[in-house]
């Protein structure tokens, strides 16, 4: 197993801690599940980076790495609906969810027929937009545990949720595109799949 393919494992295995420590009550849990949610995302770039050059870019780590992302997307984002329902509405990670589900499940049939379906740019794109939303909840729910002075009637708060809320949206009009754009891209060997 390459090192790039372990630090995706790793990933998935760090989405988990991150989902179970954010629901603690408290800031120093929430912190130390930011800590792990960015060392998270810091794999996430550093195993393709150290893929590609060292040239063991394999059928397993393409397949592994996406599913790597949802966990830790999809974790993130449902820990948060509990804790800021409000500003993270379950109907956008149903959404993203059966997205993912579509995705992955397509992927899976077709590795199953020895056709490999990598993850795309757009697919890359909404990934990072999700991540960044879910660190700015985040920053928002440790500075409220934190309950600094004045910092719930604050312009900086109010901004944060406004760029969270606009993040979600981006999110969803992403989530919908490269949904789309994934499935008309591999038709053919979507096709080829679906009738062995």
């Amino acid at each position: 197993m390459t090192l790039s393919t372990r630090l995706t494992l790793s990933r998935i295995v760090l989405a988990f801690l991150v989902t179970g420590l954010v629901l603690w009550p408290g800031w120093v849990p929430k912190a130390i599940a930011f800590a792990g949610f960015l060392l998270a995302g810091l794999t996430d770039w550093l195993d393709g980076y150290l893929a590609r050059r060292r040239h063991q870019t394999t059928a397993l780590g393409a397949l592994l790495d996406p599913i790597a992302d949802k966990v830790l997307v999809l974790g993130g984002l449902m820990a948060f609906v509990r804790l800021q329902p409000d500003l993270v509405p379950a109907w956008i990670v149903l959404l993203i969810f059966i997205r993912e589900v579509v995705v992955t499940a397509l992927r899976l049939l077709s590795a199953r027929h020895g056709i490999v379906l990598a993850a795309a740019a757009e697919g890359k794109q909404k990934t990072v937009v999700q991540l960044l939303t879910i660190a700015g909840l985040f920053v928002l729910v440790i500075a409220d545990e934190l309950a600094l002075s004045d910092w719930r009637e604050s312009g900086l708060r109010t901004g944060l949720v406004w760029t969270v809320c606009a993040g979600l949206w981006i999110t969803v009009g992403l989530t919908v595109s490269s949904g789309v754009s994934f499935l008309w891209r591999h038709r053919t060997a979507l096709g080829q799949a679906l009738n062995h």
